[in-house]
C-alpha cells in the first residue's frame, strides 16, 4: 500500500517499495493559480533532499518544486509539457511531477502524515 508524506513547503511524496512519486499539493496549487508552465528534471539526475527537484509557474508566479527526500529521478511525466493545467485538474492524480528512487528512506521520517499536514495548512 502507498503512503502519502508531506513537506510545509506544500510537495507530497507517495511511496511505493523504493520510489516516491512527487507533485504539490491541491492547497499549492490553489495558491498559485493556473499553471501554464512546467520545467522538469532530466531521467537519472540525482536530487538532494530540499534541493530543487522541478519549476512551476503560474499566470501569478514561477515557483520551486523541491525534493521531500534525495534520490534518482526515475521517471518524469512528460504530458505536464504540453498541458501544464494537470496540476490544477489533478495535482495528486495526473498532475505528478517526477519519480524518484528513494535513496535513504530515514528521511520520510521528517515528513508530516497527511493528518498532520491538513492540520498544518488549516492554520496557516
Amino acid at each position: 500500500m502507498a503512503e502519502t508524506r508531506y513537506t510545509k513547503d506544500h510537495e507530497y511524496i507517495r511511496i511505493e517499495g523504493d520510489t516516491g512519486t512527487v507533485g504539490i499539493t491541491d492547497y499549492a496549487q490553489q495558491q498559485l493559480g493556473d499553471v501554464v508552465f512546467v520545467e522538469l528534471p532530466q531521467v537519472g539526475k540525482t536530487i538532494g533532499k530540499g534541493a530543487e527537484a522541478a519549476v512551476v509557474e503560474s499566470v501569478k508566479a514561477a515557483s520551486e518544486v523541491y525534493a521531500p527526500v534525495g534520490g534518482e529521478v526515475v521517471e518524469v511525466n512528460s504530458e505536464l509539457e504540453g498541458a501544464p493545467a494537470t496540476v490544477n485538474e489533478d495535482p495528486k492524480g495526473r498532475g505528478w511531477f517526477l519519480k524518484l528512487r528513494v535513496t535513504d528512506a530515514s528521511e520520510l521520517q521528517g515528513l508530516m502524515t497527511e493528518d498532520q499536514y491538513n492540520d498544518f495548512v488549516a492554520n496557516l
